[in-house]
């Protein structure tokens, strides 16, 4: 039997990257998994891949309404949720005194904003079958300061405050609450929005020597699905390579 053996989860930003590798593995042990992303050509082929388990659904995190849909299409499809993985998020990389306040609130809107309406619009189905698991995706620009992302910095610092503040309001529900937070990760967002001299810094800041992999972060997010972690909440769990050490 799987770990999330007949267990429902949603998981965001599920198209590619850790979203992706995590769907892939909460399958394997046996959940039934919704993904959602605004990527719909490469979500509804990761679903597909995936089988009878999986479904896609078109998401735009920062929208109540489509939480308010997804949490609905989920419940008619397989029933109430045990799971939340809050992983979609976007990256902007400018200096300073080029940010625009487009950006930062772009930024916010998806960053934070999305988690927490994950968290409200999900947690009375989770209530309703005794319990779950909240994960937000962090990132280890939640612990400190880097140049030039100052927006997304602000954004991954307010989610690990977020999961803290939940995991109490949420404790006497039993629903636990815990933030993830990976270093450097080779995902298409890392690839494709981060610029080559911050991918060589990162490198050489990592302990380990090298860029982590959408699935050593997706073995985190199982454990704080399952039970295996079942007195952890409010907690931070670091996947950086030894990069805040």
């Amino acid at each position: 039997m799987g770990k999330l053996e007949g267990k429902v989860a949603i998981i965001t930003g599920a198209a590619q990257g850790i979203g992706a590798a995590t769907a892939q593995l909460f399958v394997n042990e046996g959940a039934f998994v919704v993904l959602t992303d605004i990527q719909d050509d490469k979500g509804k082929e990761v679903a597909k891949s995936l089988g009878e388990k999986a479904v896609y659904i078109h998401h735009d995190v920062s929208s109540r309404k489509e939480w308010e849909h997804v949490l609905n299409e989920t419940e008619k499809l397989f029933g109430y949720v045990s799971v939340l993985v809050n992983n979609a998020g976007i990256v902007i990389q400018k200096p300073l005194e080029k940010y625009s306040d487009e950006d930062f609130h772009k930024l916010y809107m998806v960053n934070q904003f999305g988690v927490y309406l994950g968290m409200m619009v999900t947690y009375p189905s989770m209530e309703n079958v005794g319990g779950g698991s909240i994960i937000n995706i962090s990132s280890t620009s939640g612990f400190r300061g880097k140049a030039g992302l100052m927006g997304y910095n602000a954004s991954k610092f307010a989610v690990r405050g977020m999961t803290k503040s939940a995991a109490l309001d949420f404790a006497s529900k039993n629903i636990r609450v815990n933030s993830v937070h990976p270093g450097f990760i080779n995902t298409p967002m890392t690839l494709d929005h981060i610029s080559d001299e911050y991918k060589e810094k990162a490198m050489k800041d990592t302990p380990l020597g090298r860029g982590g992999e959408p699935e050593e972060v997706a073995k985190t997010i199982l454990f704080l699905a399952c039970d295996d972690s079942s007195f952890s909440t409010g907690s931070e769990f670091i996947t950086d390579g030894g990069r805040l050490a």
